[in-house]
C-alpha cells in the first residue's frame, strides 16, 4: 500500500495566512498541520509516501522530512502545477503508485480516536473504501446517500440540498486501477478532476464500500481560520490533559517499529532543546 498526501491548494478561504505559505504549514497547537494527516497513514503501517504540492511549498515540506529515512519512511515529492482537482493526484502519483493499492489523505483533514474504520478498508484488496461522516453542515463537503440497510446509493458533491447528514472525509482507499480510471475522467464545469467522479465510478460498478465513522472518532477540516483555531484548542486540552502528543511522527516512528532505539536516540539528537525534544526523550524514559 502507498501513501499519498496532497498538500497543495490556493487555501484562499485563509488569506492572507495563505499569501505567505501553504495552509498544511500552519500550526495546530504545536505542530505544523501536515503532521496529522501523515500520522494517520503512518498509524496504518504505510512508510512509501508521496506529497504532492506546489512549487513554493515542495521546498519547505523537503526541509520539514527529508526523505523520510530518519523516520523509516520513505517520501517522495511531485509538483501539482495547478489546483487541478484531488483526483489528479493519482495521475501525477502514477510511477510511484506502480502496481500497488494507495491510500489517499487531504492535508488539511485530521481524524483523532480509534482508527478500526481506516484499518480495516486497508484491509480490501479490491474496489475502493471511502467513509461517512456526519455533519451539521452536509451542503460544504462531498455527500453520501444511504438506504435503510446502509448501502450507499448517491455521492454528490456540495449539493443545495443534501440527502444526508454524512460527509465524505478526505480519506479515501483504492485498489490500483485509480490511476487508470483517473486518466479517463473528464474535468468538471469548475475545471478539476473530481474525486467524486472517481467515487461514483467505483459505487455504479458495484465496487465501492461507504464506512460509517462512529461517535469515537474526530475528524477535523481545517480549512477556515475558525476551524483552525477549534483543532488548536481541541488537541492542546488534550495534549495537556493526557501528557501525550498527538500525531507525533516521531513517537510513531518508534512505536509502529519504522524505526529502532538507536534511530530514535539518533532523531531526538537532531531536534533542539525544546518541549518537543523532552516529550521524545519521555518516551524512551518511561519504557
Amino acid at each position: 500500500m502507498k501513501g499519498i498526501v496532497l498538500a497543495g491548494g490556493s487555501g484562499t478561504r485563509l488569506y492572507p495566512i495563505t499569501k505567505v505559505y501553504s495552509k498544511q504549514l500552519t500550526i495546530i497547537y504545536d505542530k505544523p498541520l501536515i503532521y496529522y494527516p501523515l500520522s494517520i497513514l503512518m498509524l496504518g503501517g504505510i512508510k512509501d509516501i508521496l506529497i504532492v504540492s506546489n512549487k513554493e511549498t515542495i521546498p519547505m515540506y523537503q526541509l520539514l522530512f527529508g526523505d523520510g529515512s530518519h523516520l523509516g519512511l520513505s517520501i517522495s515529492y511531485v509538483l501539482q502545477p495547478a489546483p487541478n482537482g484531488i483526483a489528479e493526484s493519482f495521475i501525477l502519483g502514477e510511477q510511484f503508485i506502480g502496481n500497488d493499492n494507495v491510500t489517499l489523505v487531504l492535508g488539511d483533514n485530521i481524524f483523532y480516536g480509534q482508527l478500526d474504520f481506516f484499518y480495516n478498508a486497508l484491509r480490501r484488496k479490491n474496489g475502493a473504501t471511502i467513509f461517512g461522516y456526519r455533519v451539521n453542515d452536509p451542503e460544504r463537503y462531498g455527500v453520501v446517500d444511504f438506504d435503510k440497510n446502509g448501502k450507499a446509493l448517491s455521492i454528490e458533491e456540495k449539493p443545495k440540498q443534501p440527502k444526508s447528514n454524512y460527509a465524505v472525509p478526505g480519506l479515501y482507499v483504492y485498489d490500483n486501477r485509480v490511476v487508470d480510471i483517473s486518466k479517463n475522467m473528464k474535468p468538471s464545469p469548475r475545471g478539476e478532476l473530481e474525486i467524486t467522479d472517481v467515487n461514483n465510478f467505483y459505487l455504479n460498478e458495484g465496487n465501492l464500500n461507504v464506512e460509517k465513522i462512529g461517535r469515537g472518532v474526530a475528524w477535523l477540516d481545517t480549512g477556515t481560520p475558525e476551524a483552525l483555531l477549534q483543532a488548536s484548542n481541541f488537541f492542546g486540552v488534550i495534549e495537556d490533559r493526557q501528557g501525550l502528543k498527538v500525531a507525533c511522527i516521531e513517537e510513531i516512528a518508534y512505536t509502529m517499529k519504522f524505526i529502532d532505539r538507536t534511530q530514535y536516540e539518533r532523531v531526538i539528537d537532531g531536534i533542539p532543546r525544546s518541549a518537543y525534544r523532552t516529550y521524545l526523550e519521555r518516551i524512551l524514559h518511561e519504557e
